[in-house]
């Protein structure tokens, strides 16, 4: 079944072309005792994911147009999860915050950018963040995490899951 597309976000899906994704930061830890080369299924450790909608922000260029860039925060930590403890006992986490970039010419207004930020730019952005995520957990020794192709959790507008 289609999803019926707004026309706020069709507008910004004809304005905008994809200009540039790339990494602006990232962190990657093991915590102190935890050896991800002998990490195995009897310690019970649980993967939890993070994508965040960091915010957009519009660029002048010179003589060019305009640029919207979209900021993005995604991330993977390993826990051991106990039911008696609110806070999980993180052995490991690995984050990136991205940056998307489209061009543009012409008028789109704020609700444009927004919906489109918000339904659209992962599409960019994901097929990067797989690959950095799957790079970092051979570096460090991690349990693979294999993520499909595509699959967006819902964004959150809160912190960082550190």
């Amino acid at each position: 079944m289609a999803t019926k597309v707004s026309k706020k976000l069709q507008q910004a899906i004809d304005s905008l072309v994809i200009n540039d994704v790339y990494l602006k930061a990232s962190q990657a830890q093991c915590a102190d005792g935890f050896d991800p080369k002998f990490a195995n299924e009897e310690e019970g450790l649980l993967i939890q994911q993070m994508h965040t909608l960091r915010k957009t922000e519009v660029v002048k260029i010179e003589d060019n147009g305009e640029l919207l860039r979209i900021y993005m925060s995604l991330g993977v930590r390993w826990i051991v999860a106990e039911d008696d403890v609110e806070q999980p006992d993180i052995k490991a986490f690995i984050e990136g915050d991205f940056i998307a970039e489209y061009q543009f010419n012409g008028q789109l207004d704020q609700a444009c950018f927004d919906e489109f930020a918000s339904k659209n730019a992962s599409y960019h952005v994901w097929p990067y963040w797989r690959e950095f995520l799957s790079a970092q957990c051979e570096r460090m020794r991690l349990p693979r995490v294999v993520l499909p192709a595509v699959q967006f959790c819902k964004h959150e507008d809160a912190p960082s899951h550190r």
